[in-house]
């Protein structure tokens, strides 16, 4: 950056001079771009703005409408400010003509008291514009370096938006095309009042061109986007009274150009709203950042989830009995899943954050007013979400038999549901975003454990998924463990010696057909001899009375107990 007037005034050479400002001292914070000593009256000619004039004025006008003008001149070219040495041509002061123009002109106008040689004090202002100009050389390179850097690793946006926020010194905010705050870097200041209506502020700062500065408003922007297609704007805070320094247009260009590479180059097809959803709701999960941040960045972004009532939501794919896809095609699936349902949200009217959290499953945290009933925005989530479901290219249950709004028809039985292949589970509503947490981790327990049952709900909450889903959420309890090795370990251990004999199922055919002897029978592909036969020894080596209810209860406890043990996924 150039010196100020006021930091020239402040060097040695010049304060040896006795320097006083005469007028234009609200301008001194003018930037001096170059030193001129001019001693004829017409030097505006060959200025072109931002220099310094040193004259004795031994060669200027001697009316005073002709001082006026020389005055003029040099204010209409842009020169940053008028230094006059006493003693040659002005022996006490510079003339009041010279003065009121000046002021008139908003020009600095210094008088030199003391017989001053120019040469030290163009030498000693040229050596700071020299050294501010090697310093922003050596700032540019380091924005090249630290955003060629950044666009390597593939940084992630608010990354690219947090380096250029240090680098500058200054705010700087990413936004859509919707006035969406996508990422912000405060840069020390206070996130509330840099983002308190940001919509209706960033809509009043209309820059010139694709880059440009907005004095009224006081940033800085730039277009993000490539291919012709601008997806996005990264402003800049700029406080000085001044248009800002070109190092700070070359930075926000930069950082531009990195963001929009990366949306490139970036495998993963999910949107960038989608990923900052997904890092608020990773935030929550794992505490990574403070509850009142991510409030507000979800304020930024159009998710308002101060003052809602809110439910954790997570939506999985049941178990294909096709066998489970390969690890492309079950990202790709769960994407797509992950678009089902931030639709889902949108088509449903209600708000809220939506995106992958982990490996295989979607969550969501919706925000629902004061007047929205929870079942009744969980039953039209779910309802929109099988309308999207069908409607998308490639989902399971398409064709003339889907019927929106719920589970798709079976082709080859055009009267019976086929049961729906996504579990969509819900935790309890919660008052506040501090306990979202427990909201979203409460989710994802019933959603395991609702994926491997056989009721077909369109919302599963935690009341519903009965004593199998109990016993999925308690399966790594090492006394859950221990209770199962106590009921049936002697009976496995059997079974593990004489694998043909499958007495665990036996058993287990026994149990779930209400101890029903010829319907178990009937079930296992057995004649009842060769059942009871298998009974009786189940019985003994279990040294157990299979004619017993409370017996009976604890062995079956015990094989669902199993069943959650043996469910890897």
């Amino acid at each position: 950056m150039f010196p100020t007037v006021r930091e020239v005034l402040d060097l040695g050479p010049l304060r040896r001079g006795a320097p006083r400002v005469l007028a234009g001292e609200s301008a001194l914070g003018r930037r001096v771009r170059w030193v001129h000593v001019a001693e004829v009256p017409d030097i505006a000619a060959l200025l072109d703005g931002g220099e310094l004039v040193l004259t004795t004025g031994i060669g200027l006008p001697a009316d005073e409408a002709g001082l006026r003008a020389f005055v003029d001149d040099l204010a209409d070219v842009g020169a940053s400010g008028l230094v006059v040495e006493l003693g040659r041509r002005f022996a006490d002061s510079v003339p009041r003509a010279m003065v009121a123009a000046a002021g008139r002109r908003g020009l600095p106008l210094v008088e030199l008291r003391r017989a001053t040689p120019f040469v030290p004090i163009t030498e000693a202002v040229h050596a700071l514009i020299v050294d501010a100009q090697l310093t922003e050389l050596r700032a540019t390179e380091e924005i090249h370096q630290r955003f060629t850097e950044l666009s390597v690793e593939g940084a992630e946006p608010a990354e690219v938006v947090r380096q250029a926020a240090d680098l500058a010194g200054c705010p700087v905010v990413l936004e859509n095309p919707a006035r969406q705050v996508l990422a912000f870097d405060p840069a020390g200041e206070d996130p509330g009042s840099l983002l308190d209506g940001w919509e209706r502020h960033s809509r009043r700062i209309r820059p010139a061109g694709r880059t440009g500065y907005d004095p009224d408003a006081g940033w800085l922007a730039t277009i993000v986007g490539a291919r012709g297609q601008d997806w996005g704007r990264l402003l800049l805070r700029w406080p000085g009274a001044d248009a800002p320094p070109s190092r700070l247009t070359i930075l926000l260009e930069r950082a531009a150009s990195t963001l929009a590479l990366g949306r490139l180059i970036r495998r993963d097809a999910e949107g960038l709203e989608r990923q900052i959803h997904r890092n608020l709701l990773t935030a929550l999960l794992d505490h990574a950042r403070p509850v009142d941040e991510v409030a507000l960045r979800a304020r930024a972004l159009g998710v308002v989830l101060d003052r809602r009532q809110l439910i954790g939501v997570m939506v999985r794919h049941r178990p294909d009995p096709a066998g489970e896809p390969g690890a492309e095609a079950a990202q790709a699936r769960l994407h797509d899943l992950a678009e089902a349902v931030g639709r889902a949200i949108r088509d449903a009217r209600l708000t809220g954050l939506a995106s992958v959290v982990d490996e295989q499953a979607v969550g969501a945290l919706l925000a629902l007013r004061p007047d929205q009933a929870d079942d009744q925005a969980l039953a039209a989530f779910a309802a929109a979400l099988d309308r999207v479901r069908l409607a998308g290219a490639g989902w399971p249950g398409d064709g003339p038999g889907a019927v929106p709004g719920g589970p798709a028809r079976r082709p080859d039985q055009p009267g019976r549901p086929e049961p729906r292949r996504v579990v969509v589970a819900a935790g309890s509503t919660v008052p506040t975003l501090r306990e979202a947490r427990r909201s979203l981790v409460e989710a994802r327990q019933v959603a395991d454990a609702a994926r491997r049952g056989r009721r077909d709900l369109p919302v599963f909450r935690l009341s519903q998924v009965g004593l199998p889903g109990l016993l999925h959420l308690l399966r790594d309890e090492p006394r859950v463990q221990t209770f199962v090795e106590r009921e049936l370990g002697a009976l496995l251990a059997h079974d593990a010696e004489h694998p043909r004999e499958h007495l665990v199922d036996t058993l287990r055919a026994y149990l779930e057909h209400g101890r029903n002897k010829s319907a178990a029978a009937a079930a296992a592909h057995l004649s009842r001899p060769a059942f009871y036969e298998r009974l009786t020894r189940i019985g003994r080596i279990l040294d157990a009375d299979l004619d017993s209810v409370p017996v009976c209860l604890s062995l079956h406890v015990a094989l669902l107990a199993l069943d959650a043990i043996h469910d890897d996924a």
